[in-house]
């Protein structure tokens, strides 16, 4: 299974790279090609006969942003039944981790800390608790995939486009693990969470009070619920 957060990167890579080409026709081409599918399959897919496709292939008709978005959302198609063959392989050429990274989000809308508390189903467990906190993103991680399979440079990915984020980590055991992370982290979230557990280190809330940042335990039912209830209440702050 491949996250929705790496399925949006790599739509975005594909959207962009024709977008951005000299020649529509053969990028276009050239991302089918890469997808391993035939004018045929793209087509059936898509609702359109094979023949749009290859006037689109010649250059005898320009994308708009409706075609466009529905031809990579084909070729996704395509490749979730092969098992995301090739979004794998594209997610590792990109350095994307897979299996770490369940889903982020840049907010043009800032959500508040209380904001966050609601989503999630949670509360402050430290002391800490600013007078006022703007988050700008975030960030859910599968904790256990991250301390097998990330390295250090790879914590970069995690914090986004800005720092002013909530880390959300998820099948937390008891939190010490994440927050001795994020306290040798070079760049700080502005918030973090834990969910997955019903009881948290007393040492990962002693660091949380050290670095100044809230500490949030989710309970949340489910992971794919904690990822919808954030997916659903931010759609409106993109």
């Amino acid at each position: 299974m491949v996250s929705k957060y790496v399925q949006e990167v790599i739509a975005k890579r594909i959207a962009g790279d024709i977008v951005m080409s000299n020649d529509y026709g053969p990028a276009l081409r050239r991302w089918r090609e890469v997808f391993n599918a035939t004018q045929q399959e793209l087509a059936r897919i898509m609702g359109i006969s094979a023949s749009v496709i290859s006037d689109y292939e010649k250059g005898r008709r320009s994308p708009g942003v409706k075609f466009l978005r529905r031809f990579v959302d084909a070729l996704l198609l395509i490749d979730s039944k092969r098992d995301w063959a090739v979004v794998k392989q594209l997610a590792r050429s990109l350095s994307i981790n897979v299996g770490a990274i369940l889903d982020a989000r840049e907010l043009s809308v800032p959500l508040s800390l209380s904001q966050l508390v609601d989503i999630v189903e949670g509360i402050v467990v430290n002391s800490y608790i600013p007078p006022s906190l703007e988050l700008y993103g975030y960030t859910v991680i599968d904790s256990i995939s991250a301390i097998e399979t990330m390295s250090g440079n790879e914590f970069w990915q995690i914090m986004g486009t800005t720092s002013r984020r909530a880390l959300i980590f998820t099948k937390v055991h008891l939190g010490r693990s994440p927050m001795i992370a994020v306290r040798v982290a070079p760049v700080k979230p502005a918030a973090v969470v834990f969910h997955g557990t019903r009881k948290v280190d007393p040492l990962a809330i002693k660091l949380a009070d050290r670095e100044g940042i809230p500490l949030i335990l989710s309970i949340k039912e489910g992971t794919k619920e904690l990822i919808d209830a954030l997916r659903n209440a931010t759609s409106q702050h993109l």
